[in-house]
């Protein structure tokens, strides 16, 4: 089987989603530069309903502390620095202000928005039942964090057989050296198709 060669004919509605990474208001103001990753996020959310295309939010959300382990107890810790496990607390609990979806990027009531603990995307949520159900191939992926979630999803999106589409320049980070990795080893590897607002908005325009 030939797989398709342009951008335009992978990001068809009948073979793509949209997946928006992590635009939660606890996470957009911890980032620098949010601010302009909020609007090209916008641009893309546009070009994809203006195509018809299924959009997917995720949020984060942190675990009580009661149901903290080991592991979640560890990463606590790392993230918010302190070598004390008593001192931790869960930095985004259900229904806080932090897990919403930024205004600027309201989700409607014809998107799927989900909740996760993890990194990766797909890790225990419905995302990869929706995609197969729907008979979705591809997921281009915009949002915050490149080096922390973006990559492993892309990384993950492809062992489940999904074509990941990174829209770089839509997606923000919190330390750029790390980003910049994080681009480099997607595609040494090969496994993401790599594109920048202008190349989706392009590659989908007309379709709706």
């Amino acid at each position: 089987m030939v797989p398709p060669s342009k951008l335009a004919d992978w990001l068809v509605p009948t073979r793509a989603a949209l997946l928006v990474y992590d635009m939660q208001v606890g996470i957009t103001r911890q980032v620098k530069g949010a601010d302009e990753t909020i609007r090209r996020v916008g641009q893309v959310v546009a070009a994809a309903r203006a195509a018809g295309m299924r959009i997917a939010f995720c949020r984060h959300h942190s675990l009580p502390k009661a149901w903290m382990g080991t592991f979640a107890t560890r990463m606590a810790m790392a993230w918010q620095r302190t070598d004390d496990p008593a001192k931790i607390e869960p930095w985004f609990p259900r229904d806080c202000e932090a897990v919403q979806i930024v205004p600027e990027l309201a989700p409607r009531d014809e998107d799927f928005v989900f909740d996760k603990l993890t990194m990766s995307a797909f890790e225990g949520t419905p995302l990869q039942l929706a995609l197969r159900d729907a008979g979705l191939s591809a997921l281009a992926i915009c949002g915050i964090a490149t080096e922390i979630g973006i990559e492993p999803t892309c990384r993950h999106a492809a062992d489940l057989g999904i074509v990941p589409i990174v829209i770089e320049d839509a997606c923000g980070h919190g330390d750029a050296e790390a980003a910049r990795r994080a681009m480099e080893a997607l595609r040494f590897a090969g496994d993401a198709i790599v594109t920048d607002v202008v190349g989706f908005v392009v590659a989908v325009k007309g379709r709706g």
